[in-house]
């Protein structure tokens, strides 16, 4: 719940501050999802062999708090700069994202493993409309 409202919060800002919902929300989506995990979101789902299914359905705890942290940095980034336009919110996003990361990388030095992975958080899907005819 706290994560939507943190994306929604973001995605606000960004409206405001003059980003165009249907063409800058996927490039600074991607600036956050880079600086914090290396990977774009479409990288992200091809990783976790993922179509059309939400990403962030997908990922463990450490994946959602890290895209949390990315998008709430950006956020007080944003807010403490006065940052108007798409330029300056992607460097903005970059560098929430950049705290991110650092952040991840800590952590992955402390327990000895990697957080981005192709693990899914929730199983497969079962195709619809299967019976189980003997």
């Amino acid at each position: 719940m706290r994560g939507i409202a943190i994306r929604e919060e973001l995605t606000d800002e960004w409206k405001n501050r003059g980003a165009n919902e249907n063409k800058d929300f996927e490039i600074l989506t991607a600036e956050i999802s880079k600086a914090t995990f290396g990977v774009t979101p479409s990288e992200y789902k091809n990783l976790k062999g993922l179509k059309r299914e939400n990403l962030r359905d997908h990922m463990d705890d450490f994946e959602l708090i890290f895209t949390m942290l990315g998008e709430r940095s950006s956020v007080e980034i944003h807010k403490t700069e006065n940052s108007l336009g798409t330029e300056k919110l992607k460097k903005d996003a970059s560098r929430g994202g950049r705290i991110a990361g650092i952040a991840r990388t800590e952590l992955e030095k402390e327990i000895g493993r990697k957080i981005v992975s192709k693990n899914n958080f929730l199983p497969p899907k079962k195709p619809k409309n299967l019976t189980n005819k003997t």
